[in-house]
């Protein structure tokens, strides 16, 4: 039987679907391991640049002519910075972190461009880390690799100690420092925390909140995990140093201006400290994410810090996991698309100007 239906009227049919619009995107900063995941995240129509330079007044004008730039927290997006890019015809800024004190978010928004950071990803990258520092500082590990490597199998200098226990002092209580706070719950460890506000699961992992005083006076191993603002900065200062014990750990994966670090080398010279591991440094911008093997250290501070047996210094990989990449590429992706259509969300940090 044929069907005599008579078609739909204009206005009632569905609209077809558009292609995506072409965007010219750069990526600066980019590994060769996030390299794939970024160009994945960007099929055609797209078009995506990616650069291990980084962006400064110096490199700015490779930026000319993209519409949408892909940054990271080594970038430097200063007034400066922003102003040329603004004027090479670039109006939006993905930031690959969650930190953007590199960003001058109040030259942005003169400028009208829009700036949106990664606002969440795997807190687990992070907090195992942290413990992998904390695990290898506290059992020599690198010192005992090195010696047998030169098939020296002797123990002298290795005995490490127990961390069940003992306790564990945790500074930012949010996702991350919880993730670290239930590896420190496994391992039967008391638990002490500070933040602004207590953290309902910490509690119930039996994390008792006290000011940072005694996180510092009471705590074997302290790590930290609160984002760097002016109420944050060296906040572990010679104070808080002095008030730690003798025999303490501290681990850093968050941001380098947490510490004093002409203070914690101090600390150390004096003897002091068990160990020390830093995944982030106060002065790493220019530094980390490089080769620096050919050069003559210029930091005194940072070379000073790496002649300590009992200091382990990596480069800010503590994110640098598959599942925490991906996390970050697909939430900036997601950003990129939220520009072209005009949205803007919980990531959004600067809406950029229509």
């Amino acid at each position: 039987m044929n069907d005599h239906r008579e078609p739909a009227p204009p206005e009632a049919r569905q609209p077809e679907a558009q292609p995506p619009a072409a965007t010219e995107i750069v990526a600066y900063g980019v590994t060769a391991d996030e390299r794939p995941l970024l160009t994945a995240a960007f099929p055609a129509p797209h078009r995506l640049r990616c650069l291990e330079l980084v962006l400064d007044r110096d490199t700015a004008s490779t930026a000319a002519g993209h519409e949408v730039i892909c940054t990271g927290v080594n970038d430097v997006l200063d007034a400066e910075v922003l102003r040329r890019l603004a004027e090479g015809g670039t109006r939006m800024i993905t930031q690959r972190s969650t930190g953007y004190n590199n960003i001058d978010l109040d030259a942005a928004r003169e400028l009208g461009l829009g700036v949106a950071r990664v606002s969440g990803y795997s807190p687990h990258s992070v907090a195992e880390f942290a413990w992998a520092l904390a695990l290898a500082v506290n059992r020599r590990v690198v010192r005992a690799v090195t010696r047998t490597r030169e098939f020296d199998f002797r123990l002298n200098g290795l005995m490490g100690r127990d961390l069940h226990g003992r306790t564990a002092g945790v500074l930012g209580t949010g996702r991350i420092g919880e993730a670290f706070a239930r590896i420190a719950a496994g391992f039967g460890m008391r638990l002490l925390g500070y933040d602004i506000a207590p953290n309902p699961a910490c509690e119930r992992l039996g994390m008792e909140y006290v000011p940072p005083e005694r996180v510092f006076a009471e705590s074997d191993l302290i790590s930290l995990h609160l984002p760097l603002l002016p109420e944050t900065h060296h906040v572990v200062d010679r104070a808080a140093l002095a008030r730690m014990k003798d025999d303490a750990i501290l681990v850093n994966t968050s941001r380098g201006g947490l510490i004093d670090a002409q203070a914690l080398v101090e600390t150390l010279r004096a003897g002091r400290l068990d160990g020390v591991g830093l995944d982030v440094y106060e002065e790493e911008a220019g530094i980390f994410f490089f080769d620096r093997s050919l050069d003559v250290m210029t930091d005194d501070v940072l070379a000073r810090l790496m002649t300590f047996r009992n200091v382990l210094v990596s480069s800010h990989q503590a994110y640098f996991t598959r599942d925490a990449v991906g996390e970050i590429v697909a939430t900036t992706a997601g950003n990129v698309a939220d520009y072209l259509a005009g949205r803007t969300g919980d990531n959004t940090l600067v809406a950029p100007a229509r």
